[in-house]
């Protein structure tokens, strides 16, 4: 029986997609850099004394008695896991073992559950926010900040629109150390009528105050 090449073509695509989605992932991780608050998660067969999530401390090695040496911060994510490999070479030979990084991220303002988490470099600036309850009924989605620290030293700030059905924003990654804050929604009644009357609420009260003065003159 001959199979239509239309479903020749779907089989092919549905095969496709999540070997592709691997993939990028798979790359992300690669370039990641890890920086000293971040942390990795290290599985080495057969030695569960190894094996654990460990947070890289400020002198850029893992918090682990037994890793102090090793060195995985501030350099490509390849070079911390050949350090790595270097060092579990010491107790056996081709040591099979699992390194991922986590990386550290933040997220507060209007969500359900502000905190800080540790998430793979892959994970979308959208799926962190969702890890973190998503926005609160004040929460404006498409004023979502996120304070980002650039290589030199000095901070970006980028606004998201994550509201919009067209936007891509969410997709974007994150990066070490990002903040993600998402903004109140704008009230007419709070931000503007409220302030107002309160103007005019002190106005009045002045001319009140300066006619009981003339008043009493």
């Amino acid at each position: 029986m001959r199979i239509p090449a239309s479903l020749v073509l779907l089989a092919s695509v549905s095969l496709t997609v999540p070997v592709l989605a691997q993939e990028k992932a798979a790359r992300t991780s690669e370039q990641a850099v890890l920086l000293p608050g971040d942390s990795i998660r290290v599985v080495v067969w057969r030695k569960p004394e190894f094996s654990g999530d460990f947070e890289i401390a400020p002198d850029g090695s893992i918090t682990h008695p037994l890793f102090r040496a090793v060195q995985v911060a501030k350099v490509p994510f390849a070079t911390a896991e050949a350090n790595l490999r270097r060092f579990l070479s010491g107790f056996e030979d081709n040591p099979q073992f699992v390194m991922e990084p986590l990386i550290r991220v933040a997220v507060s303002g209007e969500v359900t559950r502000p905190q800080v988490f540790a998430a793979r470099p892959e994970t979308s600036i959208g799926e962190a926010l969702a890890r973190a309850g998503g926005p609160n009924t004040n929460g404006a989605r498409n004023r979502v900040r996120v304070l980002r620290l650039q290589p030199n030293g000095q901070q970006q700030t980028m606004t998201l629109d994550l509201q919009g059905a067209s936007s891509n924003d969410g997709l974007l990654p994150i990066r070490s150390g990002d903040q993600i804050i998402v903004d109140k929604k704008k009230s007419f009644a709070r931000d503007i009528l409220v302030p107002v009357l309160g103007i005019i609420g002190s106005v009045a009260s002045v001319g009140l105050l300066i006619d009981r003065i003339s008043t009493n003159r």
